[in-house]
């Protein structure tokens, strides 16, 4: 690699280290806001498994830090979603130097509606996969077994899900940038539509418990939004102009 190479890939790292600082630091801020109500964010995060529970069942812990670490984990947590748009305005800027001027104006609506759709996925795996998830697992009780779940394993298995829906509904602000760059069209995401389908239960699969009622769960909502990503694409494709092409070159001068 020559040295004209190393720079701009030494420029890019340090970027990175840039906005990953900032990310950090406003996760830190969001994990103090959080933990003095990390106890009662804790049993609402447990409300969905709690009200499925079969009479007598109750939550658990196996080790005496236990619950201890699982209050700061929730904490940090919710200092990630409190610090999203902060995290999103950071992943905006470091991609910023590779847009055209034009493009760079959708800071706001990139942040705004990252933030609201990752919120969205989040509050639909809670109020909507975890009622009917939990349920499904609690049917398997009976008078053998009886359910008493671990605080530190539900944790775990609770945000993952949380996350996991809070990332896959970011999918319309995907197909919108990977549109604008001219790397997908609305015809191309309709004539691959099956294979679509079939990478979405995919993930599904992937990302959710082995049952297919959650599965379903969530790639109905990812099949709607790809549907959507279909106008979307219609909507932000833009063919590069000579114009675009002459303002990359000076802002590459």
């Amino acid at each position: 690699m020559s040295e004209t190479e190393k720079q701009p890939f030494l420029s890019h790292l340090e970027e990175l280290r840039k906005r990953l600082i900032y990310s950090a630091i406003a996760v830190g801020i969001g994990f103090l806001a959080s933990y003095a109500f990390a106890e009662k964010l804790f049993k609402i995060l447990m409300l969905p498994l709690n009200e499925a529970l079969p009479e007598g069942g109750k939550f658990i812990f196996t080790s005496p830090p236990e619950v201890f670490f699982t209050y700061l984990k929730t904490a940090f947590v919710a200092g990630i979603l409190l610090a999203s748009p902060v995290i999103f305005y950071q992943i905006w800027m470091f991609i910023a130097p590779g847009l055209y001027q034009k493009e760079k104006k959708y800071v706001i609506p990139f942040v705004t509606f990252s933030t609201v759709l990752f919120l969205c996925g989040s509050l639909f795996g809670y109020f909507v996969v975890f009622p009917f998830g939990f349920q499904f697992f609690m049917k398997f009780a009976n008078d053998y077994i009886s359910a008493f779940p671990a605080v530190k394993q539900y944790f775990s298995f609770a945000t993952k899900l949380l996350l996991a829906f809070g990332l896959v509904f970011e999918l319309p602000v995907v197909i919108f940038f990977l549109a604008r760059m001219g790397l997908v069209t609305s015809d191309f995401l309709r004539k691959n539509r099956k294979f679509a389908i079939l990478i979405i239960f995919t993930a599904a699969a992937v990302l959710t418990p082995p049952d297919p009622l959650t599965q379903c769960l969530m790639a109905i909502p990812l099949l709607v939004l790809y549907e959507l990503g279909i106008y979307i694409a219609k909507f932000a494709h833009k063919k590069k102009t000579p114009e675009d092409k002459e303002e990359k070159t000076e802002e590459e001068v």
